[in-house]
């Protein structure tokens, strides 16, 4: 994929079918992508893209100063969030397999006797995943319905600019882990959004129709995931 450069700023460059240029900047983290007529050439796209960069370092620095959770030591009494509820964690070690249970305030984690922060961080993003994968299976069917498209497969991941991503050619859908711990409207917000590409690639205005039509809160859901905190 074509990148320009400007100053410490990358940005990814796709070419479509498309009129005009469009700039976007993706939280979390504040990645760069620019959506180009196909055959502009990338002298035309930088310039472009320099008259924008004020903003782009805007909204990159708003990203940056959104709330992050404090770095892990996955030990008792720890603040841990699943579905946008806080609960602590409870660590007993004990000499069986390892397993995690929610509990009405904590989160009750079983680990081996002198297991590491490592595996204690693997044994909880394991809990997440499955609970995740869980959440999504029916509302991925609620919305196949809905929209009349179909979902091959639903997986989940650790991401570190996306909140999801859909691979159309095989209809799948991936989820950024760090979803686990967001209320479930947010969950649903990005599995609508994903499943929207199925009736349209691109990020253009049939794509916010078809958004405004199955979601018409897609807006608020997607304005609360980028306020709360994310992962450290």
């Amino acid at each position: 994929m074509p990148q320009i450069v400007l100053g410490d700023i990358p940005m990814e460059v796709v070419q479509k079918d498309i009129r005009n240029v469009h700039l976007s900047v993706h939280p979390p983290m504040g990645r760069v992508t620019i959506a180009a007529p196909t055959g502009m050439n990338l002298d035309t796209i930088r310039v472009f893209a320099l008259t924008k960069l004020p903003w782009v370092k805007k909204q990159q620095q708003k990203f940056l100063q959104q709330e992050r959770e404090p770095a892990r030591d996955y030990t008792p009494r720890e603040s841990h969030y699943f579905l946008g509820k806080r609960y602590l964690l409870k660590v007993k070690e004990i000499d069986a397999p390892p397993k995690v249970e929610l509990k009405h305030r904590t989160i009750e984690m079983h680990v081996r006797p002198g297991a590491t922060i490592e595996k204690r961080k693997q044994i909880l993003h394991a809990w997440y995943r499955k609970h995740l994968k869980h959440l999504a299976l029916p509302l991925v069917k609620k919305w196949e319905k809905k929209m009349q498209v179909r979902v091959n497969e639903i997986g989940v991941k650790k991401m570190k600019t996306k909140w999801g991503t859909c691979k159309i050619e095989a209809e799948r859908i991936w989820l950024n882990l760090e979803l686990a711990k967001k209320p479930i409207e947010c969950i649903e917000y990005i599995i609508v959004h994903e499943m929207v590409h199925l009736l349209e690639r691109k990020h253009n205005d049939k794509f916010i129709k078809n958004m405004d039509k199955h979601l018409p809160n897609w807006r608020a859901a997607k304005q609360l995931l980028n306020r709360l905190p994310i992962d450290y």
